[in-house]
């Protein structure tokens, strides 16, 4: 198999495995195998996929870039992804749309930093950071890679607001509907203050030290500079 193909078709495998076990197979499987044994199935897939697209991407020959990357697109971009780190790690505290015994509670709470940005900023974190990666690296095979995170990212949000609703009932509904699935709507349609989506102290810091981190790393395991270390490495 070609390498483009060999990617485009463990993309397709790691999103379809995920929204099948994630939604009809989800129940069935469950009932016969219990909760616990099939989140042991799910993550074992959802890894084994994951790695079978990276391998993939990998392996992929030199592409040349559909377009010069230069200082002022890598500024963009680096924000974007200081933005993502901020959303994740905002996500991990009071987060309704985690499987979380008092995501009832957690939704009757006004919604404040992140969540006065979008009730997914999880998973919106990884979109942003898909579309940060597309914009430094406009090859066709990182164009595939970043679609299929952000796909896998949204399309699920939205298949969660789906799921919550009738796990949660009047909770999540109540919730969604103080909330905005794309980020910043609420604010730019003047319903919500733009002083409530000021990050809490562990969504900012956190995420500036996430941030700074990960792009490290990005460089010391030999891919481009990333971040501030571009200008101060």
């Amino acid at each position: 198999m070609q390498p483009m193909s060999l990617l485009v078709t463990t993309c397709v495998l790691f999103v379809g495995t995920h929204f099948a076990l994630s939604h009809p197979m989800r129940a069935p499987l469950a009932g016969r195998m219990g909760e616990r044994a099939f989140l042991i199935v799910y993550s074992i897939v959802a890894i084994a996929c994951l790695i079978m697209v990276v391998q993939a991407w990998r392996g992929m020959p030199p592409e040349p870039p559909l377009w010069v990357v230069g200082d002022a697109l890598w500024g963009v971009a680096s924000a974007i992804v200081l933005f993502a780190s901020i959303l994740f790690m905002g996500s991990l505290i009071g987060n309704p749309a985690l499987p979380a015994p008092n995501a009832a509670f957690a939704a009757q709470g006004a919604p404040r930093g992140v969540y006065a940005i979008t009730r997914h900023p999880m998973m919106w974190g990884f979109a942003l950071w898909a579309l940060a990666h597309a914009l430094v690296m406009p090859t066709p095979a990182q164009f595939i890679l970043s679609a299929t995170i952000a796909f896998l990212a949204l399309a699920g949000s939205a298949g969660q607001d789906v799921k919550k609703a009738r796990l949660m009932g009047d909770s999540w509904r109540h919730w969604a509907a103080r909330t905005s699935f794309i980020p910043f709507a609420r604010q730019i349609g003047g319903v919500t203050p733009w002083g409530d989506t000021i990050p809490r102290p562990h969504a900012l810091f956190g995420g500036i030290v996430l941030w700074i981190a990960a792009t490290w790393a990005h460089g010391a395991m030999g891919y481009m500079a990333a971040g501030i270390w571009r200008w101060i490495g």
